[in-house]
């Protein structure tokens, strides 16, 4: 069996999708466009799928500008993951993914404009994103027609025209590495915390929440402040 890094190389997108849909849990357009988009951005900057040295030293960076499904296509695609802390995340809500050379910060933007891309979606398809998704109703029938919808439109995502995408050139402002923190103990919890991330409470270290400052998370929206 073909690993990612060989499948790419040989430009097999579906065998990449296959994939993604283990990781992600279903296929779906916007998985599926940030596989194309990832693989067309490595094509233009001359780079293949991170392996050990490039994610250790954080060679390639992807920044993306939403956490949506096209963001797990990058990841999958790429092998920029949140946890080598080769994805950067911008809270801008625009499916836009950015791949960068940290050597030179020459970069790739492509940017999907949804508007474009409306006429590969068909309405049945659209009538069950709206009861499925955003109503969060539908029928157990319902919901497996838009699985089988769903999962064609993504593999013909993968074939959609470089016409169709946003694509420049750009120069990226230099981003720090990942640094490497010491841990302290939480007073009040025991458990060991980041240093960049505890409070000094009356020469005590406490975690953001026994201290009950506020500290932010990701969700659906995207980065919220979170109060314990």
């Amino acid at each position: 069996m073909l690993n990612l890094h060989e499948l790419i190389q040989r430009n097999d997108l579906e065998g990449v999708l296959r994939i993604a849909k283990e990781f992600h849990g279903h296929v779906c357009p916007y998985l599926a466009l940030g596989i194309r988009v990832s693989v067309i951005a490595m094509r233009e900057l001359g780079v293949n799928r991170m392996g050990f040295n490039e994610s250790v030293d954080e060679e390639i960076l992807a920044i993306v500008e939403t956490n949506s499904c096209f963001t797990d296509g990058v990841q999958v695609a790429t092998g920029c993951t949140f946890g080598n802390n080769s994805l950067i995340y911008f809270d801008l809500g625009k499916t836009a993914l950015t791949l960068v050379k940290r050597s030179n910060w020459n970069g790739v933007r492509i940017y999907v404009d949804a508007d474009k891309i409306k006429k590969y979606y068909s309405s049945e398809a659209l009538e069950l994103f709206n009861k499925v998704i955003k109503q969060r109703k539908g029928s157990f029938e319902e919901r497996k027609r838009m699985e089988i919808l769903w999962e064609e439109m993504g593999y013909r995502m993968l074939k959609i025209s470089k016409e169709e995408l946003n694509i420049e050139k750009v120069k990226v402002k230099p981003i720090e590495q990942a640094p490497i923190f010491e841990s302290v103990r939480c007073s009040k919890c025991g458990e060991l915390t980041m240093i960049e991330k505890v409070v000094n409470v009356n020469g005590d270290y406490l975690c953001m929440r026994c201290s009950q400052e506020s500290y932010h998370a990701v969700i659906g929206r995207g980065i919220v402040e979170v109060r314990s």
